[in-house]
């Protein structure tokens, strides 16, 4: 059983989200509260496997609730959930240690997927990859790629610069979310490239979501 706590500050959608997920199989929603600071002392109580935490609240937000967490290493797998796509929001969380991010809309089984995956230590920030690689995956999956082997194992670092890759940010930017240096992270884009046996990043980012790295 996958045991969910959930801060979200609007009543209404913390109660819908916790009655969709208690239609889910394997997964158990132990708390729900309204503000950061409730949610800072349920998450320490219960050390739940994930935590659906809202970007933006009155008072202390998502993001400071995050960043306290993971100073003090409290905190759980992290899903940030937000009502739209904003790439500041995302840099921050990524260097705060959360490992999802997604919008609310998203479907019942989106979001069960997201916990699932986070819970079993991928990651899950899907709307941020952007129309250019989308497009190259729908061409991958109509057969204009080849199938590839499997690729070799990239470390936790690559998968960070993966993810944001994805997302279409410049390696300084990167480097900015990472609390690295460019050169860095283009060294750790090299070495995907080669692992991953592409020429380019847009094909990096296809064949990591191909064999599930995204």
């Amino acid at each position: 059983m996958i045991r969910v706590v959930l801060v979200e500050d609007q009543l209404l959608v913390r109660r819908g989200i916790r009655s969709l997920l208690e239609l889910a199989d394997g997964i158990s929603v132990v708390s729900d509260v309204g503000t950061a600071e409730e949610g800072a002392l349920v998450i320490r109580r219960e050390r739940p496997d994930v935590v659906l935490l809202d970007v933006r609240m009155p008072g202390k937000s998502g993001l400071d609730l995050l960043r306290e967490l993971h100073a003090s290493d409290d905190l759980s797998p992290t899903i940030l959930l937000t009502t739209f796509d904003d790439d500041e929001a995302l840099l921050q969380a990524v260097k705060c240690g959360a490992r999802g991010y997604l919008l609310k809309d998203v479907s019942l089984e989106q979001l069960t997927d997201a916990i699932r995956q986070v819970a079993a230590g991928a990651t899950f920030i899907r709307p941020v990859v952007n129309d250019h690689v989308l497009r190259g995956l729908e061409r991958m999956r109509g057969g204009a790629l080849p199938p590839a082997e499997l690729p070799a194992a990239l470390t936790k670092r690559e998968l960070e610069v993966l993810r944001l890759m994805a997302g279409g940010y410049s390696n300084r930017e990167i480097a900015d979310a990472l609390g690295t240096v460019e050169g860095t992270v283009k060294n750790h884009a090299s070495s995907i490239l080669m692992k991953l046996d592409v020429r380019d990043r847009t094909r990096a980012v296809l064949k990591a979501l191909e064999f599930g790295y995204l």
